[in-house]
């Protein structure tokens, strides 16, 4: 019996750890050949050498469970290591059929205390470096459209963020780097779904080193598979890159401990008109301010609910 991937290959950055181990490592058992990128960095702030080791590593245990596999260590943030990355895939497998983008760092501040570093450093792992495989996987897909006069097999997940949705008070890099990977998801959906390529995001939930403050607390077994671990996150990724969610796409889900709920789009919650050409001042505080008067009070995005998780 063939897998679901069999034949085709993957990229995921971020991988030699956390989530991305998780998402390798499950690819390889549905039958992809994984090019498993990390910069290596042993600072979850992106602080610290770069190491080959941690993409190594993770590369080397699939190869040790019959899969195929190599490593690349580039800074997928950097536009050219970028390239580099998808043209090794291309170079040791053929081709590219599916991206998992999942590289990330924090550095936490309040935004009256953040620093100009600070912010660019996170929207540049985070947001520039999706655009930057992206651009660069769409590049080869619409190459070999063009080349074959039809559709090609391509698949790309992206890594958002429940910081996103709920808000994340000392996270305004972070949340902003994850809404924008939303808005590129979207954007690449409709750009690239006439090639025959999908592209949809994720927001998991799961204990790892980027996470560790997040769930310091948080209830975890003392046997079993923690509700909480990245491998509830891997099998959706491994779904998102398979033939069968061909006709998912644009999509954004929310992802943890064996539950996945699929985003619907914004929608409007109230609607005024004008009773002239024009609002003027008096005629918004009449409709607007009685609105959110009649709200519960207290009633706000609380991160702690939204999450839904349950403090020890």
């Amino acid at each position: 019996m063939s897998l679901p991937l069999e034949g085709l290959s993957a990229i995921v950055t971020g991988a030699g750890r956390g989530l991305g181990r998780a998402e390798a490592l499950e690819l390889a058992r549905l039958g992809a050949a994984v090019v498993v990128n990390d910069f290596g960095q042993p600072g979850r702030d992106g602080s610290g050498e770069a190491s080959t080791g941690p993409a190594e590593e993770v590369a080397a245990e699939i190869r040790a469970a019959g899969g195929r596999a190599a490593a690349h260590t580039g800074d997928v943030a950097d536009f050219q290591q970028a390239r580099s990355l998808v043209e090794l895939a291309i170079a040791e497998f053929g081709r590219l059929d599916i991206l998992v983008n999942n590289a990330g760092i924090l550095r936490d501040r309040m935004v009256f205390s953040m620093s100009e570093g600070e912010w660019d450093s996170v929207i540049r792992v985070h947001l520039k470096g999706h655009f930057n495989t992206t651009h660069f996987a769409a590049a080869h897909w619409r190459e070999r459209a063009k080349a074959t006069g039809g559709q090609v097999y391509g698949r790309i997940v992206n890594t958002s963020s429940e910081a996103f949705l709920a808000g994340s008070a000392g996270q305004p890099n972070y949340a902003a780097a994850k809404g924008g990977i939303v808005g590129l998801t979207t954007s690449t959906a409709l750009a690239l779904s006439k090639y025959g390529v999908t592209a949809n995001a994720i927001c998991p939930r799961a204990r790892t080193r980027m996470t560790e403050d997040v769930f310091a607390g948080f209830d975890q077994p003392a046997d079993g598979l923690d509700p909480l671990s990245p491998e509830h996150v891997a099998p959706l990724v491994g779904y998102l890159a398979s033939p069968a969610a061909g006709r998912v796409n644009g999509q954004l889900l929310v992802v943890h401990g064996g539950m996945v709920a699929v985003v619907d789009q914004p929608r409007v919650r109230a609607k005024f008109d004008s009773k002239q050409d024009a609002f003027t001042y008096d005629e918004l505080d009449a409709v607007l301010t009685p609105h959110y008067a009649e709200r519960p009070d207290g009633e706000t995005f609380a991160a702690s609910d939204v999450l839904g998780l349950k403090r020890t």
